[in-house]
């Protein structure tokens, strides 16, 4: 079979899949009834984003290729107490995530492209 090439089943597939998430993300609108969450499930998602971000952050902090992080001299160390302590100290009022990412950022840049870290 060539890199061209798909058989019927994959195609099926795909196209079951496909159908899947279209009705499953549909659901919500095709009701005629409002819908809500239960307090305790409105109250967990405030916390999905910090989340997922850490679960992405986290791991690329004390890990480099596979070894622990050794060194004090890591950009990613220094973006991530500079996000932390933005976030804590903006803790309850918009957009703390979106300064986090920023914060971390303008840290890490200037020490990983500017001095090599």
């Amino acid at each position: 079979m060539s890199v061209n090439q798909t058989d019927s089943w994959t195609v099926l597939v795909i196209l079951g899949l496909t159908l899947i998430t279209v009705l499953t993300r549909t659901l919500f609108f095709m009701s005629s009834k409002p819908w809500n969450l239960p307090h305790w499930a409105q109250r967990g998602l405030q916390y999905a984003p910090i989340a997922a971000l850490s679960a992405v952050i986290v791991p690329e902090l004390v890990m480099t290729q596979g070894q622990f992080t050794t060194s004090w001299q890591d950009a990613r160390l220094f973006a991530a107490v500079a996000g932390a302590v933005w976030f804590f100290g903006c803790k309850g009022r918009g957009q703390a995530v979106l300064g986090t990412i920023v914060t971390g950022m303008a840290v890490y840049l200037p020490l990983h492209l500017g001095w090599g870290w």
